[in-house]
């Protein structure tokens, strides 16, 4: 007690707030708002979203300049969630009781090589060690993502820091695939991925700088994992996740050729329907943070719900411009509220073991991203686009059954 009015005197005086705030809150085991630490990884979500889906907005001309087929370059997405995959269920138990911030500032640097290897590939088999090692990175990022975040802020902001979090998401989702098809009509897809490697840069240091240190006094223990498994509530939580994930994927990697293919538009027009769908995710960004302050339940089923719904809008409607633009918008908005609503669950549902839980999210949503990419792409080369899209359709329809109310998701009480 004499120790924290001690403290607590010190900050009035002193005007430390940032040291002594910490202090006081590894004291009482109260953490305490690290709001720049937030935005540095909201920055690295940005540019993690941006250099794994960049390959959407630039299929048809990296196919080109690599000699491959569409289908085929749509595995350079498929790679890097198969390496994923193994990393986000490897990376806890083998950094041991490393700090978590450097852990973190690894897989950032671990991406800026990536970058480099993708934009100065001389060949296919280049292009996919680059993409596996940006694997490795979702991998490791994601696994500590949302359990660092409850470290950052207290838990009844928590749902507010994955909001923010995620609006890396919105932002990437908005100018990175718009931006990425017009600079690659202009100047070529390799210098795309060059002009992502500055800002990767910066993101480095601003992890240096502003994230907390992170120790971890116990190491992650692969029967943990299991023992989440163990548990219906999860177990059905973690499928259905994976189903409304795979959903979105098989259509949203392949929506480039449907563009082109089936509404007719060029360069200018794909970016601007981009643009229109990045844009949107701000309304779910600022939606997330206001609707998920209670039971998360009712959401879980609404990303399948809507965006399923959208993709049934783009394969009826899509040969017109304006259709697809407004599919184009609802599916973008409940882009970034799906990985909110998610993360929120897990956070909720999962606390007694939020690393654990995180690698076990990871690794089902990028299995989902890669076997979507590997459906949809298989579906592309040997039947049509539209046998792509519904093959999404199926898989949302899936998800909304298991679904259901969301109540058997939750944690007993």
């Amino acid at each position: 007690m004499l120790y924290r009015g001690i403290a607590r005197w010190l900050l009035q005086v002193t005007g430390a707030k940032r040291m002594t705030a910490a202090a006081l809150a590894i004291e009482e085991n109260r953490p305490t708002a690290a709001w720049g630490a937030v935005m540095s990884m909201a920055l690295c979500v940005a540019m993690l979203i941006a250099s794994e889906f960049m390959p959407v907005s630039l299929l048809t001309p990296m196919a080109h300049g690599l000699g491959a087929t569409e289908g085929q370059t749509g595995q350079a997405i498929s790679v890097s969630g198969l390496f994923a995959v193994a990393a986000s269920l490897l990376i806890t138990t083998a950094a041991g009781t490393l700090n978590r911030k450097w852990v973190l500032v690894a897989t950032t640097a671990l991406m800026l090589l990536s970058l480099v290897l993708v934009a100065a590939a001389p060949s296919f088999a280049v292009l996919m060690i680059g993409r596996a090692l940006l694997g490795i990175c979702i991998g490791g990022f994601w696994s500590l993502a949302t359990a660092v975040i409850m470290r950052l802020v207290p838990q009844d902001d928590v749902p507010k820091a994955l909001a923010l979090m995620f609006g890396g998401q919105a932002i990437a989702g908005a100018f990175a695939a718009p931006i990425g098809s017009y600079l690659g009509g202009l100047f070529g897809w390799r210098e795309v991925f060059w002009a992502l490697t500055p800002i990767v840069a910066i993101n480095l240091v601003w992890h240096v700088v502003a994230l907390p240190s992170l120790p971890t006094a116990q190491k992650q223990d692969v029967r943990t994992m299991l023992g989440l498994l163990k548990r219906p509530y999860f177990r059905r939580g973690l499928i259905a996740c994976m189903l409304s994930w795979g959903s979105a994927f098989t259509m949203f990697t392949y929506l480039r050729p449907f563009l082109e293919q089936v509404t007719g538009v060029g360069v200018t027009g794909l970016s601007i329907l981009l643009l229109i769908l990045g844009c949107a995710g701000f309304l779910g960004t600022w939606a997330a943070d206001r609707l998920l302050t209670g039971n998360v339940a009712p959401f879980l089923k609404l990303p399948a719900l809507v965006m399923g719904g959208a993709t049934i809008g783009l394969l009826l409607l899509g040969f017109s411009v304006i259709a697809a633009a407004l599919f184009m918008a609802i599916w973008g908005a409940m882009n970034t509220m799906f990985s909110v609503i998610w993360m929120t669950w897990m956070s909720r549902n999962a606390d007694d073991a939020p690393e654990a839980a995180g690698s076990l999210m990871v690794a089902a949503i990028q299995t989902s991203i890669l076997l979507g990419a590997v459906m949809g792409g298989m579906l592309l080369d040997s039947l049509s686009i539209q046998a792509t899209f519904i093959g999404s359709i199926v898989l949302a329809a899936a998800a909304i059954l298991l679904i259901g109310n969301g109540r058997k998701m939750l944690k007993p009480e």
